[in-house]
């Protein structure tokens, strides 16, 4: 990807799938392959084989990665999933802003 807007603690909203409208907190980035794993969104359930004898096996819910391009921004003043562009403050800082709104992401 040419960019990565998504920074882990984010809070961003899907805009596509399963779970399309739903909110979520971002814990992991992977820019590489294009991929974001939000808390509470895109559950999969694995069957775990037991591992020694006598063991049960087990069922194990994770939060399997969704592609970047399903997933904006939540903007908390819009109330809603935005777009985001960049601006120079004077200090020379970039900062994420709400294309919508101007709102400045933390």
């Amino acid at each position: 990807m040419k960019y990565f807007a998504f920074k882990k603690g984010d809070t961003v909203m899907l805009v596509s799938g399963k779970d399309k409208g739903k909110k979520g907190k971002v814990l992991d980035v992977m820019p590489k392959d294009g991929k974001v794993v939000i808390e509470g969104l895109n559950l999969l359930v694995k069957n775990v084989r037991p591992k020694r004898q006598g063991e049960k096996g087990q069922v194990v819910k994770y939060n399997a990665p969704l592609n970047a391009s399903n997933v904006l921004l939540f903007c908390s003043t819009c109330g809603r999933g935005r777009r985001v562009g960049y601006q120079l403050q004077k200090d020379g800082k970039k900062v994420r802003i709400c294309k919508k709104c101007k709102h400045i992401f933390s």
